[in-house]
């Protein structure tokens, strides 16, 4: 089983309107909302492909209420932990013309004990876990060392750890011992201070970080050992809504490593699931057929039962 946290779970709204312009009335072409946040879009491209997934998700108020409902009503399974505010809302603005905007709430407050419980969770549920995916950002102002016992345990009961985070979590993440650290690489060189990507990496892999997966958008991917780099381009030609694409390159390079693929193969695997993300007008899906033409017969993942 696939365990993912997402810290700051999200109502995402997608707006879609003919084109993005600041000080104006606009109408809106038409409204998605969706349960979202990194970890939930990576739960709902896993479940796709058949993977045991459970989600955990810190939930509050009547956002946090409606999240729940909407992930049991998609057949997600899923542990809520209760924290006291009010879920976020993310809007995001998408246009024909233009890379999508968007606005982000900061998320409710947060406390040690909320942290805690999570953790409780998550020692429980590693008993059947063979993967620990944290993945999002953190609501403001909570400690962003929370992620480093959750991350020790799982690595403690040889479970295989990914971490896509941003800013003091991803360095914490890299201290505890993730196996993956996946930032792109605009977080990489926020968290390090190394505009460098290659020494960026050289620093999460010196804090004790195991693999860094930095993600390069159009640039394609590439895997950072202490002994070089693995480098994968992206697919070419795909145009759409790129949000979300990180969140299932993410899924699918977990997909990859699960099923015990070399490295150049799982980076394959994770451009063709962010490419196939584009392809789809929500983030949290991909587009199943575009994954298979974007990989040879050998590579393609599995069929669900």
């Amino acid at each position: 089983m696939i365990v993912v946290v997402t810290p700051n779970p999200a109502v995402d709204v997608t707006y879609r309107v003919d084109e993005q312009r600041i000080g104006t009335t606009q109408r809106v072409r038409s409204v998605e909302r969706r349960p979202g946040g990194k970890g939930l879009n990576m739960a709902r491209v896993l479940t796709a492909e058949g993977a045991p997934t459970h989600s955990v998700l810190p939930l509050g108020g009547a956002a946090g209420s409606w999240v729940a409902e909407q992930v049991e009503a998609l057949g997600l399974p899923m542990t809520a932990v209760p924290v006291d505010g009010e879920t976020r809302t993310t809007v995001t603005v998408v246009d024909d013309r233009a890379h999508p905007t968007m606005f982000g709430e900061p998320g409710p407050a947060t406390t040690l004990a909320t942290w805690q419980d999570l953790g409780g969770v998550l020692r429980r549920m590693t008993e059947d876990a063979d993967t620990l995916v944290v993945s999002g950002s953190l609501p403001v102002g909570a400690d962003p060392g929370a992620v480093a016992p959750w991350i020790a345990d799982a690595v403690a009961a040889g479970l295989l750890v990914v971490a896509d985070l941003a800013g003091p979590a991803l360095l914490a993440a890299a201290a505890a011992g993730a196996s993956v650290c996946k930032p792109n690489r605009d977080e990489l060189a926020e968290a390090t201070g190394h505009r460098d990507e290659r020494d960026g990496a050289l620093a999460l892999l010196d804090r004790g970080a195991g693999l860094v997966v930095v993600s390069r958008g159009h640039r394609g991917i590439a895997a950072h050992s202490r002994t070089g780099v693995v480098e994968v381009a992206a697919v070419p030609d795909v145009t759409g809504n790129p949000t979300g694409a990180g969140d299932a390159a993410t899924a699918g390079l977990v997909l990859a490593l699960r099923d015990g693929a070399d490295l150049p193969l799982a980076l394959r695997t994770a451009a063709a699931f962010g490419a196939a993300a584009v392809l789809r007008p929500v983030a949290g899906e991909v587009d199943r057929a575009a994954v298979r033409r974007f990989l040879t017969p050998g590579e393609r993942p599995r069929d669900p039962a």
